[in-house]
């Protein structure tokens, strides 16, 4: 069965992200093709991850029978739900994935999540366009919807996740881990960018998704 890779990027980051393009390099080298779609889909203000979980959706429709998921941060929340919902993905592969993303960014935003609320719209950095940019209050409405008790189709799953990770804590992959048997989780000495230990996940990769060195 033809296995067909997709790479889903971060919130406010792009497929030009440092990461993305790296791991295409590596897929590239190897024969093999890394799609990777733009989740911004032209409309960053307007983001949720009801969209990106649908957008993605669409894409599988005229893809291979047997799916790998590779999610970086907000994108490996958005694999794991993807996972949840179609049989098709049959491997995940989660790098400092953005579980219990809500509750870290409230405690993030403090004061300015009323602000928000108020005013409809948060001015966020985005790292793809290199500029501030207004993100809908609807982003937090759609994943308050969320409950990641949810995710418990036991998919083969690999997440690897930095102990000095300052976005989301490595905790949050601990515990998700905690009650899940079907999930791996290696825990290497990086931040949430993972960009000094690149080589090292995709050595991992190439192990759980059985690529030819």
């Amino acid at each position: 069965m033809v296995a067909q890779f997709l790479y889903l990027h971060g919130f406010a980051s792009s497929p030009q992200s440092a990461k993305a393009r790296y791991f295409q390099d590596r897929f590239r080298s190897r024969q093999l093709s890394l799609q990777i779609p733009d989740l911004n889909h032209g409309d960053f203000s307007h983001l949720t991850l009801t969209r990106q979980i649908d957008q993605v959706q669409a894409l599988l429709a005229d893809i291979a029978p047997s799916v790998t998921l590779i999610g970086s941060s907000f994108g490996g929340l958005t694999a794991a739900w993807l996972a949840q919902q179609s049989p098709q993905i049959t491997r995940l592969v989660l790098l400092a994935p953005a579980f219990e993303f809500w509750q870290h960014w409230q405690v993030r935003l403090g004061e300015q999540l009323q602000q928000w609320q108020q005013t409809g719209s948060l001015s966020v950095y985005h790292y793809g366009a290199q500029q501030m940019l207004p993100l809908d209050y609807q982003f937090v409405v759609d994943l308050q919807q969320y409950d990641q008790a949810q995710l418990q189709r036991a998919v083969p799953t690999l997440i690897l996740h930095g102990r000095q990770d300052e976005v989301i804590p490595v905790q949050a992959s601990r515990n998700f881990v905690q009650s899940r048997s079907w999930v791996k989780l290696i825990e290497l000495e990086s931040d949430h960018a993972l960009a000094n230990v690149q080589e090292q996940i995709w050595q991992e990769i190439q192990a759980f998704c059985q690529i030819s060195p």
